[in-house]
This record gives structure tokens, sequence and C-alpha cells, in this order.
């Protein structure tokens, strides 16, 4: 039935070719601000819920983790499904799921323990990081499909920034709602929105060769370049009926090249889970701002990522297209955007406001502008298991998501300053550098060995 469909609806590659592919970046783009937007409804009601409900730092801490516990548990069967089952329905009851769990966690106030209301909203948090799983290695299966190796910096970038997109639109929103109407709205507010997106993407996502707004230009241009098409269709989603192939997860685990990326994603995400979780209280706690202004202050920052985000990658691909090799192109990006994140060290040194805002939003521009693993995930996947090899990177990643929340959490609660804090974040962005000069050398795609 595909084969009819492709056939009938795909039209001569002599006209010019359409330009479908960017509208499904757009789509990937916009799941993803919800994707981030929902992983920090905790940060930014969490001063008042945790007034409201007796929570302390340390608690804060581990419920802040939680999500990631379940996040990183949950990257090799995610990507597994989705090399079995496919992007498209694998990723719907991903949205589906994590905007339900999210939109529950509104109602945990009823509860009069604080002992329960922990457990509860942990369970609840494990939960969304579980359903969102499959998010990130789907994004690169996509990417991977539809966009040649010469835009494919650029298509991870615009939806890597969906991650700091998600903060500076969402962050004054959920501020005020929390300001206005109390922290349980926060939750009901971005959960609905997350439920109405699942269905949204079910009408927009196809395969390359299914797209009904594709013509044969476009997709003979994207294969051409590189661009796994096929991915997806039957006769390559490989042992449809069985696990993950340990031996092929082996190969990825002793490979020198993917081992740095690992390490290095581990170091940039240790920053991602800073802003995300800690940032806002560190407004509001150390800087004295309320959480309407902490909101606001918040997307500053933000901004910068995003920018930085979009011209990392373009950048990354226009030295490719000026012959630079793909090696150098995507390391000079990551190595100068981590360079720059190191500045908000700075912030434990200065007391004008304006001038602490500015350091964040020029580590934060570095952060994006170097944040460009999942291009490089894309780059190097073997087709047989580019799931499975996103779900690998991203476990490795996220496991800063449990370290990070806690370790800030016992600094701030033990030192009672987020001084010490800030220098461990800076020294995982200089790891990263380490990471990418000496242990990654060449980037290529992997080839496993038939087993």
């Amino acid at each position: 039935m595909a084969v009819l469909k492709s056939e009938r609806q795909i039209t001569p590659a002599t006209g010019k070719k359409t330009k479908t592919r960017w509208l499904i970046v757009l789509m990937i783009f916009i799941v993803t601000v919800i994707n981030y937007a929902d992983r920090a409804t905790l940060s930014i009601a969490g001063p008042a819920l945790s007034s409201d409900l007796g929570i302390n730092s340390v608690m804060m801490g581990y419920l802040f983790s939680a999500f990631a516990w379940s996040y990183v548990l949950g990257q090799i069967p995610g990507g597994w499904l989705l090399d079995k089952f496919g992007s498209k329905r694998v990723y719907f009851w991903s949205i589906f799921l994590w905007s339900l769990f999210t939109l529950v966690q509104g109602l945990i106030g009823s509860f009069q323990s604080v002992t329960t209301v922990v457990i509860i909203l942990f369970a609840l948090r494990f939960f969304v990081g579980l359903a969102e799983s499959p998010s990130f290695p789907a994004n690169s299966r996509i990417v991977a499909a539809w966009f040649p190796s010469a835009e494919r910096g650029t298509a991870a970038a615009i939806f890597n920034s969906g991650q700091y997109f998600a903060t500076v639109l969402f962050a004054p929103i959920m501020g005020y709602i929390t300001f206005t109407f109390g922290w349980e709205y926060v939750f009901f507010f971005m959960g609905a929105i997350g439920i109405i997106v699942a269905f949204v993407w079910l009408k927009t996502i196809y395969n390359p060769k299914d797209h009904p707004k594709i013509n044969q230009a476009e997709l003979d241009y994207i294969k051409e370049g590189g661009a796994l098409v096929d991915m997806d269709t039957a006769a390559n989603q490989v042992e449809k009926k069985q696990g993950p192939n340990w031996q092929y997860i082996k190969q990825l685990l002793s490979n020198k090249m993917l081992l740095g990326v690992y390490l290095g994603q581990y170091c940039i995400t240790t920053l991602t889970y800073f802003f995300l979780t800690w940032f806002p209280v560190y407004l509001v706690d150390q800087r004295g701002m309320n959480i309407l202004e902490a909101g606001l202050v918040a997307s500053l920052p933000a901004i910068c990522g995003f920018i930085g985000g979009i011209l990392g990658g373009t950048f990354s691909d226009f030295l490719l297209k000026k012959g630079v090799s793909i090696t150098a192109a995507r390391k000079i990006p990551i190595i100068t955007g981590l360079l720059l994140s190191m500045s908000l060290v700075i912030a434990n040194y200065v007391t004008t406001e304006w001038v602490v805002v500015f350091v964040m939003s020029l580590a934060f521009f570095g952060k994006g502008f170097g944040s460009l693993g999942w291009a490089v995930v894309a780059d190097t996947s073997p087709k047989e298991m580019s799931g499975v090899s996103g779900g690998l990177f991203n476990t490795f990643g996220n496991v800063a998501g449990i370290t990070t929340p806690i370790i800030i959490g016992y600094i701030v609660g033990t030192t009672g300053s987020f001084n010490m804090a800030l220098l461990f974040v800076g020294a995982s962005a200089l790891v990263a550098i380490l990471s990418y000069l000496f242990l990654v050398g060449e980037i290529k795609r992997v080839e496993l060995k038939k087993v």
C-alpha cells in the first residue's frame, strides 16, 4: 500500500525540488519544545511547590533527578522500539503518555503527607522520563532519513535548539501561571498542550517515500546526499521479532570514537540539567528574584542558547560545503561553544545583576553553539541500529540528568551557596573539550560486523 501511495504522489524529478524535509524538522522542533517545557515544569513550579508542601533542597534534588533515572533506563528499549515499529507510531505514544503524566502532577497537592507527595511526584516524574525516552533517538532517526549529510548539522541544530526555545517561550508563561493561578496549573496547562500536539504529529510525519507533499526531485536529492530513506521500510527493520542485538551493542560500546562522543555528551548534558533544573532556583535563592522575575530572566540566556544552537549547526554545515572534513566541521563548533560555556563560573565573582545575566547568557549561547552531538549521531549510527545507537548516546548523556541535580542539591544543602555548583558545571564543560580533543578521532559512520 505504501509503495502504491508513493508512486501515485511523487511527481517527476524534472521539476523544482520540494522542501518537505524542512516541514518535517519544524514538527520535530515543535515536539522538542513541548518535550523540554514538560521537563522544566518542576523547576519553574518548584520554589512555590516546595514552599507549599514543605520539600527541602535535598528532596528537590532527588525529584529533579527522577525524570532522568527512567529516561536513561528507557533509552535502549526505546531505541529498539523505534527500529522495530518505526518513528511515527512510537513517537506518538511517547508524546501522548508523557503529556498525560505531566498533567496528573497538578493533582499532588491533594495529599497531606510530605512523604506521600515526594513518593508520588517522584513516580510521576519517573514515568514522564520513561515515556520521553524514545524522543531524541527518534529525532535523530528522522533527520537521518530525511536529510542529506550536508544539511544534517542544520537540521539537528534546529530540533536540538527546541530545548532553549522551550525556556524562551514557556518559562515566562509558566512563571506567570504560577504567580497568578498557582503551581498546579503549570502541569495542567503543559499536559493539555502535549496531548493536542500528539495528534497533530500523526497527521504530519511520514517516511520520505510516503509523504504526500514530496516530489521525486527532493527524494533524489536527499537520497543521493546520504539520507537513509528506506530506514523504516519493512525490509530494513532488521530482526523485527527479536529484542536488541547485544553483539551489535557490544561493537558500539567498544568503538573509541563513540565512547569519546558519549563522554562528551555526558558533560554537555550536565550543563543542560543545571539550566533545566536548578537555574531558576539559583535566581530565586541566591540572586533574590521572585518567581515571576526568575521566569522572565531565565528566558534571556535561553534566547542566546537558541541562537547559538542554530548558528552552531549552520556553521558546521557551512564548513562542510566549503570542503572541510566532517570531523573538523563538527568538532570546531563543539569545542568553541564549550569554551564559551565555561564563562558561567564568572557569576561567582560578580554581584551586579545584569553582569550575572550576561555571563549566563554567554554560557548558554556557547552551550547551544556546541550542541552538535545529535548531528554526530546521525553521521555515525549504523543504519541497522540507528534507534539503538541514538539510545546509547542518550543513555550516557542523560546519566548527567541523574547526577547533576543530586550533586548540586547536596552542594547547595551543604554550603548554602551555588558557588561550588557553578565550578562543578564549568569543570564538566572542560572535560567535554578534552574528550573531543583526545578521544574522538575521525568522525565516520560505524560499519557493524555481521554476527
